[in-house]
């Protein structure tokens, strides 16, 4: 019994350790200053806070369609958004991809983890203004063309709390791609909405599939408006409930 209690002593001690490297780590970020770079060190840290996070939040991912994913270049990874946990569990099955996320403001004011995430290639788009948001698309299209990683945005802007459906399309979003040439991912998440719900009495079971690849070439050759129709086609065909709620599309 000693030696078990040494050794959860011994783990207490390590898990606060990371805990405060967490802490400081995050505090040396900015919050007023623009990182265009990743930062290897900070992606470690986030990498290895989602991959504890998941089993202790008891989270199984089916993963399906990898195969279709391209290999060799920067891709820009779209799909549907119902819960906070969309990007940490993408992130978590694409770690190889290196993944920025066009994302909300909101989302760098949360404590520790919004300061790291700005130095892992993560950007803030600003919802209402346009002109500024352009700014932001044309950086993370930058951040594809240079092969610096991938992005991820989710075209919907927000996410939809009914958890069926699809919410309208910011079709601006889809620039990102075409200024860079790059192909688009499209990632059909289903059942993270229950992560919360189900928490710390059940596990949850969430379906991550590749719903489809649009070639740099198709990107190319498209409006950001026949882009967005493909994108929502490939998800209601992907999803089993996206075809019970449909809306017409937004702006950027």
């Amino acid at each position: 019994m000693r030696v078990i209690g040494w050794l959860l002593l011994g783990l207490l001690a390590i898990f606060a350790a990371y805990c405060l490297l967490l802490a400081v780590s995050a505090l040396l970020v900015s919050t007023k200053k623009e990182y265009r770079h990743d930062s290897p060190f900070y992606r470690w840290l986030l990498d290895s806070s989602i991959r504890l996070a998941v089993p202790i939040l008891r989270i199984h991912v089916d993963v399906r369609g990898l195969e279709q994913l391209p290999q060799d270049t920067p891709v820009f990874f779209v799909g549907n958004h119902r819960s906070n946990f969309d990007p940490i569990l993408t992130w978590y099955v694409l770690r190889k991809y290196r993944i920025g996320y066009l994302s909300k403001a909101e989302n760098f004011r949360i404590p520790l983890y919004g300061r790291i995430i700005r130095r892992c290639g993560c950007t803030a788009i600003d919802r209402e203004n346009p002109r500024n948001a352009v700014v932001t698309i044309r950086a993370a299209a930058d951040r594809l063309q240079a092969a610096e990683g991938s992005v991820g945005a989710y075209p919907e802007g927000t996410r939809n709390k009914a958890a069926v459906g699809l919410l309208p399309f910011h079709n601006g979003l889809f620039k990102t791609a075409k200024w860079a040439h790059t192909p688009i991912a499209v990632l059909a998440l289903d059942g993270t909405e229950m992560i919360a719900k189900n928490y710390p009495l059940r596990s949850t079971r969430v379906t991550l599939s590749v719903a489809g690849v649009l070639t740099a070439e198709e990107v190319d050759a498209m409006s950001t408006a026949e882009i967005g129709a493909k994108v929502r086609a490939l998800l209601e065909a992907a999803l089993p409930d996206a075809r019970s709620q449909t809306f017409e599309g937004a702006g950027i």
